[in-house]
């Protein structure tokens, strides 16, 4: 059965012969906080995100983290795609930041699709190229863009409907590639100037209008 496929609008149209692929391949769940891969280790398969959220990052020998983004439904991941094209281990990490509901696609069904498939290949490449433009933006914020303004647009990006970033400063040192002292003393800049307003865990956005002036000063 290949039901799950349809939960990927991208695949939904897949061709007869590449379903009949995947004919065996069964999606499973993975629980919160599960490292799916590691630096240095080699890349068994591809790994189809039908729900949750996966977070792909680095960390540095000084204990520092970085991440470089994530992966979602209808959304592949760099990493494993460079892995297998070009046989490559993987250099970064990828923990599941939610549960998470995959499918993985052995490495040679993976080949046999890429070579069958023209919708596949449609699927892995749009998405692999749009990724890549988003990592070489991340990289350009973080060699160009004021503190201040990377953290306002972290804030504004991940705040809920209600203004509440539920993340530690540690987890946005790590969304924006600092140190989580540089997140702390800017969040209570901030805090003084009425922008936001700081509890254990979370972070309350009060003055949007005013973060959005921040972010956009580089």
């Amino acid at each position: 059965m290949t039901d799950w496929v349809d939960g990927v609008p991208a695949l939904a149209g897949l061709e007869p012969a590449a379903r009949a692929l995947l004919a065996d391949v069964r999606p499973f769940d993975v629980e919160a906080g599960r490292a799916l891969f590691t630096p240095g280790s080699a890349c068994s398969g591809f790994a189809v995100v039908l729900s949750g959220v996966v977070r792909v990052g680095v960390n540095s020998e000084g204990g520092r983290a970085l991440t470089l983004y994530r992966v979602a439904r209808d959304e592949v991941c760099v990493q494993t795609t460079l892995c297998l094209m070009a046989g490559l281990d993987y250099t970064a990490e990828g923990v599941t930041e939610t549960q998470v509901r995959m499918a993985m696609i052995p490495a040679a069904r993976f080949d046999a699709l890429m070579a069958a498939s023209k919708i596949f290949r449609t699927f892995v490449f749009s998405r692999f190229g749009a990724r890549l433009q988003d990592i070489s933006k991340l990289l350009e914020t973080i060699a160009f863009a004021r503190v201040d303004s990377r953290l306002a647009a972290t804030l504004l990006a991940r705040a809920d409907t209600d203004g509440t970033v539920a993340a530690t400063h540690q987890a946005l040192a790590e969304e924006m590639g600092t140190a989580r002292e540089v997140v702390s003393r800017q969040l209570d800049a901030f805090a003084k100037a009425g922008l936001v307003r700081t509890a254990r865990g979370e972070v309350r956005v009060l003055d949007r209008p005013a973060l959005e002036a921040r972010a956009s000063v580089t």
